[in-house]
């Protein structure tokens, strides 16, 4: 009998691993620090999707400067009326 949880398990890092490559770097960050990002990147695109399990926290992804900054806030981040917003399902970062 051969065990399938082993490869299951081996499959499974190697996707995170795969969507970790593709995403690039992710920079964390608190709320504070990403609006400061933004008020350099009037015209950029902002991610924003509710989460949380029972509190919800608005969690927010932004490219500048070719890389990704995310920020999670109990309160929502002011955006300027510039920058495009999507209205995200979920954000989901490895």
């Amino acid at each position: 009998m051969t065990n399938g949880g082993g490869a299951a398990g081996a499959a499974a890092a190697a996707a995170v691993i795969a969507a970790i490559k593709a995403s690039g770097a992710i920079v964390r960050v608190k709320p504070d620090e990403f609006r400061r990002i933004l008020d350099h990147n009037r015209d950029g695109l902002v991610v924003h999707a509710m989460g949380g399990w029972m509190w919800g926290s608005h969690k927010y992804l932004m490219g500048y400067k070719g890389l990704m900054f995310q920020s999670t806030s109990k309160d929502p981040i002011s955006i300027p009326g510039t920058c495009q917003v999507v209205e995200a399902k979920k954000i989901w970062v490895p």
